[in-house]
């Protein structure tokens, strides 16, 4: 029972580790395998000649097998040992793979990265990085949220996002966050194409509250940005208000009745655009300066960004100053 058990325990995992393997042997009989002398060898690993037979004497120990015959021209290895030495050199090219992937993933190479983003900003600066890192770092995956900020500051804050692109709610701590502010939000009255108010060239406020509108549940920044610039124009809030955060369910709405949604403008032209979904959508031409609040690119404080996530990061801080650049140019 007990000379079984120890068998047994001898030919499990980790066997010739147990026994003594060293990387320096496994090198030694790949070089062996290339050269067919030891002394060739020896020379290459910059090791004495005897320490070299040595070594290679314990290898065989260790593999329990003959590894090895000698003969005047050197050595010859026999079918045991060229199946280790097989076996050493797919082990010593796994390890330069892994030294690489891990200096790759230093550089920012590769890696995962947990991306959020409110709407409008997801697809004006996110998307575009994401197509040009797909080219230029094609070993980095991302995973991209689209949500309210509320909601990515969560997730931001129990380190399920590296960062997003948002804003800081009012009742979280300011203070857990590092910020490199953007600028405010442009937002557009989408209606369907065919909307009774898109006969006019110029439309009122006035005008726009008789109809059906889709907001946010009170309380969304969304929402309170639209109410609050209605009150100080003089205009008394929409009757009607269907309440979703759902931009498919708002899109849904709008194209099947004359209900106005405020979204922001970036988003209305990818889906009205020729250039995004031509999805037959358009933005009615009033309420040119109706913007919500400056959204920035978030990171928390207490934890740094991994290589990974530090470029994907600085690629669209890049792009925000590119596009500053540009508006100031215009």
């Amino acid at each position: 029972m007990h000379g079984r058990h120890e068998i047994g325990t001898d030919l499990g995992r980790d066997r010739l580790l147990r026994r003594g393997l060293k990387l320096t042997q496994l090198r030694l009989l790949a070089t062996i395998a290339e050269t067919g002398q030891v002394s060739a060898a020896a020379i290459q690993l910059a090791i004495s000649q005897p320490a070299a037979s040595r070594m290679l004497s314990e290898l065989e120990g260790i593999a329990g097998e003959k590894l090895y015959l000698r003969h005047p021209r050197g050595i010859e290895l026999t079918e045991a040992g060229g199946k280790l030495a097989d076996w050493a050199h797919k082990v010593l090219r796994d390890l330069d793979a892994a030294d690489r992937e891990i200096g790759e993933m230093g550089a920012g190479q590769r890696g995962l990265v947990s991306i959020g983003s409110v709407t409008g900003p997801a697809l004006e600066m996110v998307l575009p990085v994401l197509r040009q890192m797909r080219v230029t770092h094609p070993g980095i995956t991302a995973n991209v949220v689209v949500d309210t900020s509320d909601k990515l500051a969560e997730l931001l804050l129990t380190e399920r996002l590296d960062f997003f692109v948002g804003r800081v709610p009012r009742d979280v701590d300011h203070t857990a966050f590092a910020a490199h502010v953007i600028g405010p939000e442009p937002l557009g009255l989408i209606v369907r194409e065919e909307h009774p108010l898109m006969r006019y060239q110029e439309v009122t406020l006035d005008q726009c509250v008789e109809y059906d509108w889709v907001l946010q549940a009170p309380g969304g920044l969304l929402r309170h940005t639209v109410e609050t610039y209605l009150l100080e124009k003089g205009v008394r809030l929409p009757a009607r208000v269907m309440s979703t955060s759902s931009m498919l369910m708002t899109l849904a709405f709008i194209s099947r009745s004359n209900a106005i949604a405020p979204i922001a403008r970036s988003v209305a032209e990818f889906f009205g655009g020729s250039e995004g979904l031509d999805g037959r959508i358009a933005i009615l031409p009033a309420a040119d300066d109706l913007a919500v609040s400056p959204y920035s690119i978030l990171r928390p404080v207490a934890r740094p960004l991994s290589p990974a996530s530090r470029v994907f990061h600085d690629q669209i801080k890049a792009l925000v100053e590119t596009k500053a650049s540009e508006d100031r140019q215009l």
